[in-house]
């Protein structure tokens, strides 16, 4: 895969990729040579999943309304809201 590909790929056709080369590691009837290249296939497609994730992450934002102003905040992993994005 090139690296120009890999940016193109959505997180969903990435996400498909990579279930599929499990799939096929699983089962175990591969081929070593072609096995290591699978398992490569599968780290990058693994990585390009994690900085998308990432991306979006850093994108979301919760909109918080503050004596009747509208604030935006951003997400947090950490659990110190309540949960609502209201």
């Amino acid at each position: 895969m090139e690296q120009k590909q890999d940016q193109e790929l959505s997180f969903e056709a990435a996400m498909s990729e990579l279930e599929a080369i499990v799939s096929q590691l699983e089962h175990g009837d591969v081929p070593l040579e072609k096995a290591i290249d699978l398992f490569q296939q599968g780290m990058k497609l693994s990585q390009l999943c994690g900085q998308k994730l990432e991306q979006v992450e850093r994108k979301i934002e919760m909109i918080v309304e503050v004596d009747g102003t509208a604030v935006k905040k951003p997400y947090s992993e950490n659990g110190t809201g309540n949960g609502d994005f209201a």
